[in-house]
């Protein structure tokens, strides 16, 4: 992967729901089940074209993992007219790749079949590992278990997806940990190869939450991790920090080259209190770097052909709108 290229994405994020069965202690994101807990068709379908309008070229759908299971939801995903979430979201995938931007999901713990059924109107998915160790703040989230979210990575890796996955630093773990899970993830991408990106993204407390009043992980801590990360992945796997969390122009140096995805049309819904830098700022942010503007499928994945057919046109297209030049056959 080329060192002085520093990359990023541009896209649109649609909360489906916010309802969750975990009950994360950092998580401001998690609400009750109201009849408003459902992002309506209408409005998502608005802003995959107020975004395709705007530039972005991905759609991100984020949502809270199995709503079902809580109490009411079912009556209100019902009356959207789907049977569930999943059924929701990839009717919407199909709508993003009709407006012209690629969607990448992250719902999540789900099942290889549940991968499988969504694979197909994706172009990248993901699951934020946080962490492997057994911490406090997970105590009442039956998906934040280490090995489940291992088994669904891993899971991803057998079908081909291109993924990303990451840690969440300063919400219990140690430096131990944090170093066992990146050994673990590395060890994912050696057996599959499907590991685009890594993302080390610090935690910041949310007023409100039991963790609100946690201390945030210190730069130097922050940049050793990054370190870490960069020694222990393999070359090809992007280390991102998240630009509206982090000082990226700070943390460039310890061997970041990815800066995720910015909108310049929602906010940051997992983090509301932190706007997106522009394309300007990152630039600044980038100082002598080269920045550059990727597709939520790194190239790597697109020359494998890691997509299906009914993604392949948009890749074209998309890839001849940033580079100048198709590179899929």
């Amino acid at each position: 992967m080329t060192r002085n290229v520093i990359t990023f994405s541009k896209n649109v994020f649609l909360p489906l729901t916010t309802v969750c069965r975990n009950r994360c202690e950092y998580c401001c994101f998690r609400t009750p089940v109201t009849e408003h807990c459902i992002m309506q068709p209408v409005k998502a379908e608005h802003t995959l074209a107020c975004g395709a309008g705007l530039g972005c070229t991905e759609a991100l759908f984020t949502f809270g993992e199995r709503p079902e299971e809580e109490p009411g939801f079912e009556r209100w995903i019902t009356q959207a007219g789907y049977d569930n979430i999943l059924q929701y979201c990839h009717a919407l995938c199909e709508k993003s790749i009709d407006a012209g931007l690629l969607p990448h999901t992250n719902a999540g713990v789900m099942t290889f079949e549940e991968l499988e059924y969504l694979k197909p109107v994706n172009a990248s998915m993901g699951l934020m590992l946080e962490t492997t160790a057994d911490i406090p703040a997970h105590r009442n989230s039956p998906g934040k278990i280490p090995e489940i979210r291992i088994e669904m990575i891993e899971n991803a890796g057998r079908l081909q997806i291109p993924f990303t996955t990451g840690l969440l630093l300063g919400i219990g773990e140690t430096m131990q940990d944090r170093e066992e899970s990146l050994i673990v993830i590395r060890d994912l991408h050696k057996r599959y190869g499907h590991i685009q990106e890594v993302i080390i993204q610090n935690f910041c407390p949310k007023p409100g939450t039991p963790m609100s009043g946690r201390q945030e992980i210190r730069f130097d801590e922050m940049c050793a991790v990054i370190r870490m990360a960069r020694d222990i992945l393999q070359e090809d796997v992007a280390v991102q920090v998240a630009p509206n969390l982090a000082d990226a122009a700070s943390l460039i140096p310890c061997g970041v080259n990815d800066l995720g995805g910015i909108s310049p049309l929602t906010i940051d819904y997992v983090n509301p209190g932190h706007p997106w830098p522009q394309e300007d700022e990152l630039r600044r942010s980038a100082g002598n770097y080269i920045l550059g503007e990727r597709l939520c499928i790194y190239p790597q994945f697109i020359e494998k052909g890691w997509f299906s057919h009914e993604l392949e046109p948009l890749i074209n297209q998309l890839v001849k709108h940033l580079s100048g030049q198709e590179t899929v056959s």
